[in-house]
């Protein structure tokens, strides 16, 4: 089984590929070897003045790593919660898009929260990129880190992946958190509005 990881951004978007093997396989062996990393870089969109020219570029470039290494699988970051809402906007666009171009190939996709990739690495929620990318070289030894954490950020979403499609437990662990938190959400979004209806058209 290989994995597509996306650590997906507009100025930078990094990317990772493991073969992991037959998850099914994995999961009955009592020593199963680490993942064999296939690719590991970035795509550097910061030349790229006009956006939607960076978005263009992220959808074909995606389809391309599809169609050159054959994933049978994408695992991607989600964008993250911060306090700048058009930066926000931003990833979401390139997250959607990368996820648009797996779906035109017919992959199946998972999704993760930052957090959850770290703690899964790391066992830390809040491990900084070069932490995450130290732990991902002592598990699956590979020789340099590359130039941007981005990269190993892509790498670590298509480890978390290979962890929980090998794990059963693991997954359904990791499906009741995602309820959880989707429900505390609606709830908080209700209670906004609730509290702010004047904002609401």
């Amino acid at each position: 089984m290989i994995i597509l990881g996306i650590d997906p951004g507009t100025q930078i978007l990094g990317y990772a590929l493991l073969d992991t093997g037959d998850t099914q396989s994995l999961s009955h062996s009592a020593t199963p070897q680490a993942p064999a990393i296939l690719a590991m870089d970035v795509l550097y969109l910061k030349k790229i003045p006009d956006f939607n020219l960076r978005i263009r570029k992220i959808f074909e470039s995606t389809v391309r790593i599809i169609d050159s290494f054959h994933p049978d699988h994408l695992a991607i970051e989600a964008p993250f919660f911060g306090k700048n809402v058009q930066s926000m906007l931003k990833l979401g666009r390139a997250q959607g898009v990368a996820i648009a171009a797996a779906i035109s190939r017919d992959l199946s996709i998972t999704e993760y929260e930052p957090s959850v990739i770290k703690q899964h690495i790391a066992g830390n929620g809040n491990a900084s990129k070069q932490q995450v990318a130290n732990m991902l070289q002592s598990i699956l030894g590979f020789d340099q880190s590359p130039k941007y954490l981005d990269a190993t950020d892509a790498l670590a979403v298509a480890y978390t992946a290979h962890l929980q499609l090998s794990n059963p437990v693991i997954q359904m662990v990791e499906e009741s958190k995602s309820r959880k938190v989707k429900k505390s959400t609606k709830k908080q979004w209700s209670d906004f509005i609730n509290n702010n209806p004047e904002l609401v058209n």
